[in-house]
């Protein structure tokens, strides 16, 4: 039995990622994003071990999450799998002042990551659509470019790439890996998705809570339990990796360890 916290597990991949992991035995901790949502993460994976609330579009309460989660571990795993899409709508931002997408997707995993403690294993929800993504280090929130809500969701995921990386390349101890689940069936993905929501989970499942040595590597991007070479060069580069850290620590006044 491995203790795995899943990020954005009330509804979606998330949630069932998590209740694949639960079914498997694991003990696994929920983050809902607010109380209500915590209560209905309950009742859909009533097997889980606990629940820690946080909108991860708030530092303080990003900041918080991450004290909640301590309190709950040491974890084997942890699963990043919260992320939002602004497609189609106008640029939005924060109470922090910090567009969205860019503070969710990316800056909420980073804090969280520098915050708590290092599992042994760490996973990142990418996208195929990263391949459509820019890490420009001079406008990461897309202020000076033109503002693109499915833009700033490649962008995004790209970055999350490189911040999978970025773990792994500082701390070879731990198994820092990135996964695109597909183009799923759910509220973000769409009811004509043409991947089931299993489907979309089983790596990320796989990667968290397997004993399978080929499920114990690291600095790798999969889809559905194959791993892809398509990755953009610049998230291995470690100058653009580094950057990218520096410019979340910045935004967040936290530097990872």
């Amino acid at each position: 039995m491995k203790r795995i916290l899943v990020t954005g597990s009330a509804d979606g991949i998330g949630r069932q990622t998590a209740t694949m992991l639960v079914a498997q035995g694991h003990a696994v901790v929920l983050h809902a994003r607010n109380a209500q949502r915590a209560e209905d993460a309950r009742r859909a994976v009533p097997g889980a071990a606990d629940v820690v609330v946080g909108d991860l579009a708030s530092l303080s309460q990003t900041v918080e999450l991450a004290k909640q989660a301590t309190a709950l571990g040491p974890f084997d795993a942890i699963v990043h799998n919260a992320g939002i899409s602004r497609t189609g709508s106008p640029r939005q931002a924060s109470e922090d002042g910090l567009e969205t997408t860019f503070q969710v997707n990316v800056l909420a995993p980073y804090v969280l990551t520098a915050l708590i403690p290092l599992p042994r294993r760490l996973v990142y929800l990418s996208s195929g659509m990263s391949d459509g993504g820019t890490i420009d280090l001079a406008d990461l929130q897309r202020t000076r470019r033109r503002w693109d809500g499915t833009g700033a969701y490649c962008d995004s995921k790209l970055a999350d790439l490189a911040l999978a990386f970025a773990v792994a390349r500082r701390h070879p101890e731990v198994h820092s890996n990135a996964v695109c689940p597909g183009w799923v069936r759910s509220r973000m993905g769409g009811s004509s998705a043409p991947t089931d929501l299993a489907t979309g989970a089983a790596t990320q499942v796989w990667l968290a809570g397997s004993d399978d040595p080929a499920a114990q590597v690291s600095s790798s991007y999969l889809r559905h339990m194959r791993f892809l070479d398509e990755a953009k060069p610049e998230t291995r580069d470690p100058e653009v990796q580094e950057a990218l850290l520096a410019a979340c620590a910045a935004l967040s006044g936290i530097r990872l360890p």
